[in-house]
């Protein structure tokens, strides 16, 4: 059964000039793939001087609308790093879009109605996913780093100052948070100590009122636990 594509092209500013990736040569090779496997190539959206670094694009956009409309049953890319270069973003996209459309790469011989291109779509989505993962545990073990280090990593915690990128005691301040750890050991609720702080006229770090998730927030830093 013939099938209907849209053919999508991208290139970035400093790769115009290179043989072989320009709009004229993706479109070529596009309009070769579309007449040896005998499918109908709607149109061919261009996306010039775009970069790979975001799926925000006028001519993706339009070409994943051409989809959605019904109009085109595949996306047809020369190459997987003219879609993205983000295996994130392909994640993404094959989340929102390349379950219920045919994707096809002619470089990368990869097509979606076949057994083959199915399994190398479902490997693309495990690296996505053990991307995302990797990234969340990098992060996660940078910010407790950094708390270790007493090295300033987000806002301001109260009874701290930045000094050089580095979390100073404020004595004022510290005060306050062990009065706050003194009443939460004596069984005072978050609600009763964000009361007693602000009928005290004891303003917050940003010199706001306290509230019980501003206490909860105090109660649960590392930062006050290990100090």
């Amino acid at each position: 059964m013939t099938i209907s594509a849209i053919g999508y092209v991208r290139v970035s500013t400093e790769e115009q000039a290179k043989e072989g990736i320009s709009i004229d040569a993706q479109s070529e090779k596009l309009r070769q793939y579309a007449d040896l496997h005998d499918i109908n190539l709607v149109d061919i959206i261009v996306d010039a001087g775009a970069s790979a670094k975001s799926l925000k694009r006028p001519g993706l956009d339009r070409a994943l609308a051409t989809l959605q409309s019904g109009e085109a049953d595949a996306l047809l890319i020369y190459k997987l790093d003219r879609l993205t270069r983000s295996v994130v973003d392909l994640g993404r996209l094959i989340d929102e879009y390349f379950k219920q459309y045919e994707l096809l790469s002619v470089m990368d011989d990869l097509n979606t109605s076949s057994a083959n291109g199915r399994l190398v779509l479902n490997v693309l989505t495990s690296i996505a996913q053990w991307e995302r993962e990797t990234i969340c545990e990098r992060t996660t073990d940078a910010l407790q780093y950094m708390k270790e280090q007493r090295r300033v990593y987000n806002h301001l915690p109260l009874g701290y100052r930045d000094n050089g990128g580095m979390l100073q005691p404020i004595d004022d301040e510290q005060i306050t948070v062990a009065e706050i750890f003194d009443m939460r050991g004596k069984g005072m609720s978050l609600h009763q100590i964000a009361n007693e702080l602000n009928g005290r006229g004891i303003v917050g770090k940003r010199g706001g009122a306290f509230y019980a998730s501003t206490v909860r927030a105090i109660v649960n830093n590392p930062i006050h636990q290990a100090a």
